[in-house]
């Protein structure tokens, strides 16, 4: 039986009204950012960069910018429990790949030539000059 995805939805007037404010702060810091082309590189980046992280704070606040933080938490404690490879180990992986991807650059090649040869020089008789 399949599984339908499950669907999360804003609950509260405040977190709608938190999303709202930070998806305006993005468009106000865009907007932001072009109007001030005259006043140079720094006022347009500082309006675009402040306008960011003020969305990015707004957001956090609501309750699926908690969610997302602690998805991001539970995401770093799992990269935690990751045994990673060494680096002699990433280096030999690394070695077979690029070895792998030679052995089949050849076969392809030389599969290549193979099929040219036999339909025109055999099959077609057309002689290269």
């Amino acid at each position: 039986m399949a599984t339908s995805p499950q669907v999360e939805t804003v609950n509260t007037g405040a977190d709608k009204a938190r999303l709202a404010a930070a998806a305006a702060l993005v468009v106000a810091s865009v907007v932001g950012f072009y109007l001030l082309g005259k006043q140079g590189a720094l006022a347009q980046w500082a309006t675009l960069i402040a306008g960011l992280v003020a969305a990015a704070g707004v957001f956090l606040l609501s309750g699926p910018g908690r969610q997302f933080l602690a998805f991001a938490r539970d995401a770093w404690h799992e990269v935690g429990k990751v045994v990673w490879p060494t680096r002699k180990e990433a280096l030999q992986m690394t070695a077979y790949v690029f070895a792998f991807v030679v052995v089949m650059a050849l076969f392809l090649w030389l599969t290549d030539k193979t099929l040219e040869w036999v339909l025109y020089d055999l099959i077609l008789g057309w002689k290269r000059s």
